[in-house]
This record gives C-alpha cells, structure tokens and sequence, in this order.
C-alpha cells in the first residue's frame, strides 16, 4: 500500500474532500501537486504537507482549460522528476431548476467537471503512456450522476459525463498499465452542509465529534476523511487489477455501483410499432421502471430538528 516514491496530483485540493485526499496520499509517502483557484488554501495546503513530513508543491489555476492541465504535469515532472497518479476532484456547483438555468450556469458547471477532467486526464494518461511505467487515474463522481438530483441539471450532466469516460479510458488505457476508475463519495463538505436532513451530521463533524451511527453506516455519509482511504488504495500497486469501476464511499460503507444494464427485453416479430409497444407495456416493461433520485429513509426522531416555535 506504499505509496513512496510516487508523484500524485489533486485538483481543487485545497479545501474539503480535494485537501483530505492530498493529505491521505502524501501520508503513505506520495510528493503531492496541490491544486486551487485559491492561492491561501493551495498555500496552507502545502503548508499542511509539509507540516506532517510530506512533499507538496502548488499550482494555483482553474481547472478546465488545456493550459491549465499541462501546468499541472509540467510542475509534478519538473519538481518531482515523475507523475504516477491523478486525483479530477476540481468543481463548482451552480444548482438552479431547469428553467431558470442559465447558460452560464451550465456551461461554468461543464467545463469545470465535466471538460476539466478530461483535460487534465488527457495530459496526465499522455505523459504517462510516454513514461511506460503506468499510473492511476482517479476521477471524482457523484450519486449525483449515477442516480439524478432535482435543481442540478449541470451537475448532474457533468458527473454522470465523468463515469462513462472512465469506463472508455479504462479500456483505452489498458495496455499502457494506467488504471481508471472514478470514486463516488458522500461526506460532510461545503456542498452538504446545506441540506437540512444532513444538518445533524454536520453539526458534529463540525464540533470534532462521533457522527450519528444513522449517518455513518445507514446512510454511508460521513467525513471527509472517510473517502481517503479508498482513493489512496486505488492509488496504489494493490489496485493494478482494479479499472473501469464506479466506487461509492461514505461513512462506514463502500460500495460497487453497477453499470447501466437492460433491465428487461422483449421482441416483436417485424418490429415495434407504436401500438405495439402499448399493447405491450404494462404487461412487459411497466413492472421494471426505475426510479430517479436519493430516496432517504426518514431521520430518527432524535435526530430531527426541533420544530420551530408557533
């Protein structure tokens, strides 16, 4: 699980779920490329590295654009002498329902996610097909994107775009030993803490205190620091044989998620035409509909906020 003698990159690494995966991968011994549009967090991010007996070096830039993504590169060969492993974390959100989206508010959300990962894997997967000795590409999704969320249209487009081009690097990667895989997390972080039915997790998270058990292990919902491990372990030779994948984690909990497969098939002798498809609906296809969404079982009521005085 070593990761000594490595080079990683994290983009948007300089607070929250990007800092703890920079922090996890310098521990078990990785130099670190630290990433922000932020120099004073990408600055107290290296700081942190180094405070703890890490290496770390800072490129502050936004991600998205080709420039930005061989600026990364360029800084981990030039001040580590290699690149091994990359961390898509970078991301914005602009949430709003559909009709009131903007185009700004989609397209700022795409190039970041969606356009910034693939620059940055482009120029990552190139340098280390011509190196010829592997790597790790490790792109961050969201339930999100496997499963839809009501105002976050763009986000949603983004990180879903995400999982089917690590399954496509996966298989274009394959013979240059670079393994892609992309992790779901769910954790207490800027993003979340918003969301009332969170607020008692947060709360604790905030205070250094024990989440609720409901949190962590029913819900797989839980620190930051508890995604580090699988990005870490992804990273590392015990994951060689691990591509292609989609990896929730939370909490107490890790998950497989599952590739888009036919739920059900039927056939028609010369084809289908629109009342054949009626005729046959309810008796062969309305049993398999899948649901949109997050649906959570209802909070405790020991962890529901008090209600509001009349």
């Amino acid at each position: 699980m070593s990761l000594e003698g490595k080079v990683a990159i994290v983009t948007g690494s300089g607070r929250g779920l990007g800092l703890a995966y920079a922090q996890e991968l310098a521990r078990q011994g990785a130099a670190v490329v630290v990433n922000d549009v932020d120099a004073q967090a990408a600055a107290d991010a290296v700081a942190s590295i180094e405070a703890a007996g890490g290496r770390a070096a800072a490129v502050v830039a936004p991600v998205g654009p080709t420039e930005t993504a061989t600026q990364l590169v360029e800084t981990a060969v030039a001040t580590f002498g290699r690149l091994d492993i990359l961390v898509t974390n970078a991301g914005v959100l602009r949430d709003t329902v559909l009709w009131k989206m903007s185009d700004d508010d989609f397209d700022t959300v795409i190039n970041v996610h969606l356009r910034g990962t693939f620059t940055c894997v482009r120029a990552a997967a190139t340098h280390m097909r011509e190196a010829g000795e592997g790597g790790r590409i490790i792109c961050i999704g969201s339930p999100t994107g496997q499963r839809g969320n009501f105002g976050q249209t763009n986000y949603a487009a983004a990180k879903a775009g995400i999982v089917g081009m690590v399954r496509t690097w996966a298989m274009e990667l394959a013979r240059a030993n670079i393994t892609a895989n992309a992790v779901i997390p769910v954790a207490a972080t800027a993003m979340t803490a918003t969301v009332p039915y969170f607020a008692a997790a947060v709360e604790a998270d905030a205070k250094g205190e024990p989440m609720p058990a409901f949190f962590r292990h029913d819900l797989g919902f839980g620190t930051a620091d508890d995604v580090s491990g699988v990005i870490a372990f992804l990273a590392s030779d015990a994951a060689a044989g691990v591509t292609g994948q989609a990896i929730g984690v939370g909490g107490d909990r890790v998950q497989l998620w599952s590739h888009p497969q036919p739920t059900v098939t039927a056939y028609h002798d010369g084809g289908w035409s629109a009342s054949d498809v009626a005729d046959a609906w309810d008796a062969q296809f309305a049993g398999h509909l899948e649901t949109v969404g997050e649906k959570f079982p209802p909070l405790p009521a020991e962890l529901q906020a008090p209600a509001p005085d009349a």
